[in-house]
């Protein structure tokens, strides 16, 4: 547990897909892909990330994080760019995102914000977000506030996605991480502990149900054709 100093062991419990999981899952590790909002090099709310990460690998997962920088602006390049390119293979590979972002301004960053931007809602009549899980942080320099993640909560409403109930909001940021980057011990670490471990959970039990669960009346008596036109408007 050196990379989790912070943890007591004893009560890290293993997340069993058994308990979890649909019955024909075949257990593979949760593929769990973390964007963060700010390119500071001493990026809290990057930091605060990989905290999440390491707890999530603990519990199995596969993490993969995607770098923000040199990602241009939505609308600012085309969609074969590599960076977008590059984020849009990682949200169709995953089951499961965080999403960390500072407050700035009362609301989550332009650079989180333009990640999200970049995902369609549709690519080729796959959805790339809808039905999968989606657990929401945020930083703040301050006292503490919620705006970030209802924001966010929001737009994963908007992307089809299964927000996770817990959340994390560190307010005074610059004072829960050591030289070294690692968050100190408190109730607001715990709080992340929290998160990962619900994320996991949910992430085995919604994957293998998607079809089931996304399976809408409305869009059964709309012919692939007319879908088709309708998620992928042109004139947008």
């Amino acid at each position: 547990m050196t990379d989790l100093p912070n943890i007591d062991p004893a009560h890290l419990h293993p997340v069993d897909p058994a308990d979890y999981a649909a019955p024909d899952d075949d257990g593979h590790p949760p593929r769990i892909l973390v964007l963060y909002g700010s390119l500071r090099e001493r990026s809290y709310s990057r930091l605060a990330a990989e905290e999440g990460a390491r707890l999530l690998r603990r519990w199995g997962a596969e993490v993969r994080f995607f770098d923000p920088r040199d990602l241009p602006l939505p609308d600012g390049a085309a969609a074969d760019h590599p960076k977008v390119a590059e984020l849009r293979d990682l949200a169709t590979w995953c089951e499961g995102m965080v999403w960390s972002s500072p407050e700035r301004h009362g609301a989550m960053s332009a650079v989180l914000k333009a990640q999200i931007d970049w995902i369609p809602l549709s690519l080729g009549g796959v959805r790339p977000t809808q039905g999968k899980t989606l657990a929401v942080m945020q930083v703040c320099g301050g006292s503490q506030s919620f705006n970030a993640v209802n924001q966010m909560r929001v737009l994963g409403r908007w992307m089809r996605m299964v927000t996770i109930p817990n959340q994390s909001s560190v307010p005074k940021a610059w004072d829960e991480f050591d030289e070294a980057g690692r968050m100190r011990p408190s109730p607001l670490y715990l709080r992340i502990v929290d998160v990962m471990e619900e994320l996991v959970k949910f992430t085995y039990m919604v994957r293998g149900r998607q079809a089931a669960l996304t399976d809408r009346y409305s869009e059964r008596v709309e012919s692939a054709a007319d879908l088709s036109r309708r998620v992928n408007q042109s004139r947008l």
